[in-house]
């Protein structure tokens, strides 16, 4: 277990929620680049809204956030903490509507280390059971950007969003990471949407079609093992690069 997550329990809600604010833009520099693919106004979605470092700073640059969380615990705490113009929705997201889902943890976690998922993995070892809805059946209008992050079932997420997607053509970033399973269903489904990923692996985007994402993430998997502290304090050029950037391809990070 990491330092983070053996702390976040016993240390005040407020006090870890300043700290990730602080870590989470070194962790996953993309956060400090909003304005390349997030236009100002309109809806952003927060899919897997942890202690909600993604949501605080799109609540400075969107109209609305919508926050889906679904640990009971974060969920609440990013309810009473939020920006006024943040909307949390306490469950899970998939493709279909339903009253529970199995939410999988790891060994003591409560949802603090942020690896909780629909789809079972080697680090589960118990449940629990929350609801789960589809991105299409939450009344979501004028999207610019939806950010998932749920630990090996983005392609689900995704098709309870093709309604979503299919109007609004956000920018979407999404967790793409071959140590939890196959990417193939997420680039293949924003393949038929016409969209093109980007990466940013040091201080300018690539695109993805031309970046070895899998062979970045076995050369850098070290890296990926180390918890959010630890992360942070690596030099730059040894990122472990584990989402992407998807726009329309008509569009580029930066071209508004």
């Amino acid at each position: 277990m990491t330092i983070a997550a053996r702390l976040g329990p016993r240390v005040p809600p407020r006090l870890v929620t300043a700290a990730v604010d602080v870590l989470y833009p070194r962790f996953e520099p993309e956060l400090r680049r909003l304005a390349d693919f997030v236009p100002a106004g309109g809806t952003a979605v927060d899919v897997g809204g942890w202690y909600g470092p993604w949501s605080r700073r799109l609540a400075r640059r969107a109209n609305r956030v919508v926050t889906v969380e679904p640990v009971p615990h974060l969920a609440r705490l990013l309810a009473e903490g939020a920006p006024a113009n943040v909307r949390v929705v306490a469950a899970a997201a998939g493709d279909r509507a339903a009253d529970t889902v199995s939410l999988w943890l790891p060994p003591g976690d409560r949802g603090d280390r942020g690896v909780s998922s629909l789809v079972r993995r080697e680090i589960h070892d118990r449940a629990l059971e929350v609801p789960c809805v589809r991105l299409d059946d939450l009344g979501l209008t004028e999207v610019v950007f939806v950010k998932i992050d749920v630990d090996g079932s983005e392609s689900a997420v995704l098709r309870g969003a093709r309604e979503l997607l299919r109007r609004d053509r956000p920018a979407l970033f999404i967790e793409v990471e071959t140590r939890i399973g196959s990417t193939a269903p997420v680039l293949d489904l924003l393949a038929e949407l016409d969209y093109a990923g980007w990466v940013l692996p040091g201080r300018h985007w690539l695109p993805l079609a031309g970046f070895d994402l899998a062979g970045h993430q076995s050369r850098t998997a070290h890296v990926a093992e180390r918890g959010l502290l630890r992360r942070t304090l690596a030099p730059f050029g040894r990122r472990y690069v584990n989402s992407v950037l998807f726009l329309p391809k008509s569009r580029r990070p930066g071209s508004g």
